[in-house]
């Protein structure tokens, strides 16, 4: 993070969290907001390339995007809640499949 301002620096340290083991994580949700998405639809593509990226260069998805369920409104209350989860896998997928038929570019 040296290319950070202090300014910048202090928003990614005021939103981190501390596991009881001292490992360090963030939440999506609060990352989003720290980096000016205003839609969590947008941040979640952002989430869904780096979760691509992290798979092409070969580490492992699941230990470094950890998914944790929050049941939310999907839309009109009429619509039925899905967990952000389950949001987020099918936006992964998506992507891997406009991936694989060239119509998007994802950094490798």
């Amino acid at each position: 993070m040296r290319n950070l301002n202090v300014k910048e620096y202090k928003k990614f340290e005021d939103i981190k969290q501390v596991r009881a083991d001292g490992s360090e994580f963030w939440s999506a949700r609060e990352l989003a907001i720290a980096l000016d998405y205003t839609q969590w639809r947008n941040f979640s593509k952002v989430i869904g390339r780096a979760m691509i990226a992290c798979e092409n260069s070969g580490h492992s998805v699941s230990s470094d995007f950890a998914e944790v369920s929050k049941i939310v409104e999907a839309g009109a209350t009429s619509k039925p809640e899905k967990s952000i989860q389950q949001i987020e896998k099918e936006q992964l997928a998506r992507l891997r499949a406009k991936a694989k038929k060239g119509k998007i570019m994802l950094d490798e």
